[in-house]
Formats: C-alpha cells, sequence, structure tokens
C-alpha cells in the first residue's frame, strides 16, 4: 500500500483513494463511476462530441486513478469521431497501486481492463495511441508551468482536490490559463459549485452556469468560452 493513501469504496462499487493528510477522496463516495460520467462526460464531453465536425480535444486537470481517461476511452469506441485526451498531473500513482482498487463491474468488461493498464503504463509526455478512435498524452508537472496549446480544446475536465485541500488551483491565473487553452465554444466542466469558483471563471472570461450535479451533489459548474 502507498503510504499516502488508502483504498475505499464508493456508493456505486467502485473504488477510490483516500488522502488522510488533505482528509480528501479522489473520487464522490456516492459513487466513483457515476459521478464521472455525470460530471465529465455527460456534462462536457458529450455536448462536443455532438457538436463535433472534426476530432475532439480533451484537457484533464488531475489524471488521479486514470477513471475519466478511462471512461473517455470507452465512449471514444462508439463515438462518431476520434478523441484526443491531454491529462495533467502532479503527482502520478503507481498502477501497483491502482489496480488494487475495486472497479464497477461495468468496467471489467473486456477490453476494458487491459486499457486501464495500458493508460497507467503509457509513457510520459508524447502521445500513445492506445485505440483508434483515442490517443492518450499525459503530462508531469504543474499545470501552472506547462505551456498548453491556445484554443485547442473543446472540453477540459476539470479535477483538482477541492479549493480548500488545494488553493493554488483554484485561482485567477489558473483560469485564465484554461480560457486561453481552450478552442472557441468549448467548455469546462467541474464538480465544484463553489460561489468563489464561479467568480474566477466569470472573471477570466468564462460564461458560467450551474446545473444539476451527481449524486449527492445538489449542482455541479460548467462553463463555456463564447
Amino acid at each position: 500500500m502507498h503510504p499516502d493513501v488508502q483504498l475505499r469504496a464508493t456508493a456505486d462499487g467502485s473504488g477510490t483513494l483516500y488522502v488522510p493528510a488533505l482528509d480528501e477522496h479522489y473520487h464522490s463516495t456516492h459513487g466513483a463511476v457515476q459521478e464521472a460520467r455525470h460530471v465529465y462526460l455527460g456534462a462536457g464531453l458529450e455536448p462536443a462530441l455532438a457538436a463535433a465536425t472534426g476530432p475532439v480535444c480533451v484537457l484533464e486537470v488531475g489524471f488521479g486513478t486514470g477513471l475519466n481517461a478511462l471512461l473517455t476511452l470507452e465512449r471514444s469506441r462508439t463515438a462518431p469521431v476520434p478523441i484526443a485526451y491531454d491529462t495533467v498531473e502532479k503527482h502520478p500513482l503507481p498502477w501497483e497501486l491502482v489496480r488494487e482498487l475495486a472497479t464497477a463491474p461495468e468496467l471489467q468488461v473486456p477490453p476494458l481492463p487491459a486499457f486501464r493498464q495500458q493508460l497507467h503504463e503509457a509513457v510520459w509526455e508524447q502521445p500513445v495511441v492506445l485505440a483508434p478512435t483515442f490517443t492518450l498524452r499525459k503530462l508531469a508537472g504543474e499545470l501552472q508551468h506547462l505551456a498548453l496549446e491556445a484554443a485547442a480544446y473543446q472540453v477540459i475536465y476539470f479535477d483538482a482536490f477541492a479549493p480548500d485541500k488545494q488553493p493554488d488551483m483554484w485561482t485567477d491565473a489558473v483560469f485564465g490559463q484554461l480560457y486561453a487553452a481552450a478552442a472557441p465554444g468549448g467548455c469546462l466542466v467541474s464538480y465544484c459549485a463553489k460561489g468563489s469558483f464561479k467568480r474566477s471563471l466569470r472573471a477570466t472570461g468564462w460564461q458560467v452556469e450551474a446545473i444539476p450535479g451527481p449524486p449527492g451533489k445538489r449542482e455541479m459548474t460548467r462553463a463555456w468560452k463564447r
């Protein structure tokens, strides 16, 4: 077991990690998979796929256990266009730890277990084609120090730890950086619905809306680059 985290189960049978030093979970304890599907795929990816005329580029802030990436890879296999998926992680988790996490039955159907391992074992800093419909690029380090391509991403999954746990990730500077990286008409989605978060988004140009959240949360946030 990794000394800094603990394995935990969530209500839908999928696993998450708990960080005692932060008193924070990687996913909702009400259900890791259903949270990811609702917040990131349902509110972010699906609208982008519906509007797409070419490949959809996704930026994920917080690769974590790889759950959002795995579900996006799964969706890419039936998507109308390919998906290019860039993900940023300051503290990568070893595959030996992640594979101990419980997985929902729906994610145990081949080839998803193999994809799950490939996501974690893929080399960093360069594109890796994991399926004809899905290309992964993992970027190690702090988001604030990365030079992101301008106007490149139709969807941004903002999945950092909560503002009171990781305040340096929830600043006007970060959301301005992400606004510049978003394509015109692109969106940013997050589980967070705090007023300070939405004010920072608006201050950096985003058009913000509160929409229904996943189980256990009344609201979540979606923001658009108009």
